[in-house]
């Protein structure tokens, strides 16, 4: 294996006195996995940050061989991390990224996603203008995973008009008129997962709460414990902003 491309830095765990093990989205990869040498030191720790976008040279004999990586910085954004909603946000949407996707297997739908919503929180000056993108990253990993969501018809009368919630059962959307008697035990369907644009508060902390029932329930089932709490510190810093 020689590979070179670049990344987006996604997990960090050290390997052995100095060196360490470092996961990358890249575009046509999917998730890599390789040893970094040194990883661990002054000149090489703030390089492999969470969301920081690198060129990594993979390299190895065998397929069954970790490789060995040597790395570039691309672009930085370490000083995100200074600021406890925007390092909330990176640390959730990486986390998540390394903890579901296979290694090797292609996802470019999802490293483009991913990349636009580590740009809205990079650009953004409040969560106001990003929390939307995170709510979409999540819905289309949901799908890329196999879990995606109906969210073009009523599950009730097969109608795309006037969908106004989601079953937490299968997932599908239902029209307002479906609902009527049983609103309390759907999820909101907030408009701008179906039609764009930009989010309002609400619309996304709902938007967060739908795809935050899915996946726990279908992709975090085994690590739940693990991912959640970071993903509980996020919703919990979004709500104080918009308090």
């Amino acid at each position: 294996m020689h590979l070179t491309v670049d990344a987006i830095v996604l997990a960090v765990r050290a390997h052995g006195e100095h060196g360490a093990v470092v996961r990358a989205l890249t575009p046509a990869d999917g998730v890599l996995a390789g040893y970094v040498r040194g990883g661990r030191s002054r000149r090489l720790g703030p390089i492999l940050q969470p969301a920081n976008i690198v060129r990594g040279e993979w390299r190895a004999r065998t397929d069954d061989q970790l490789p060995a990586l040597t790395v570039e910085l691309l672009r930085s954004r370490a000083a995100l991390f200074d600021a406890a909603l925007p390092a909330a946000a990176i640390a959730w949407l990486t986390a998540l990224t390394a903890a579901t996707l296979p290694e090797a297997q292609p996802y470019p739908r999802l490293h483009a996603a991913l990349a636009g919503a580590l740009d809205a929180v990079e650009a953004a000056p409040t969560a106001r203008g990003w929390a939307g993108s995170i709510a979409r990253y999540e819905l289309l990993l949901l799908a890329e995973l196999g879990f995606g969501l109906d969210l073009d018809r009523c599950a009730a009368t097969g109608s795309a008009d006037d969908l106004a919630f989601v079953s937490p059962k299968s997932g599908a959307a239902v029209s307002r008129a479906a609902a009527a008697g049983y609103e309390s035990r759907l999820f909101a369907l907030p408009p701008f997962l179906r039609a764009g644009g930009a989010a309002e508060w609400s619309d996304a902390l709902a938007a967060l709460d739908l795809t935050g029932h899915f996946l726990a329930r279908d992709v975090l089932v085994e690590r739940r414990a693990e991912l959640l709490p970071a993903r509980a510190r996020l919703l919990d810093r979004l709500k104080r902003a918009v308090a």
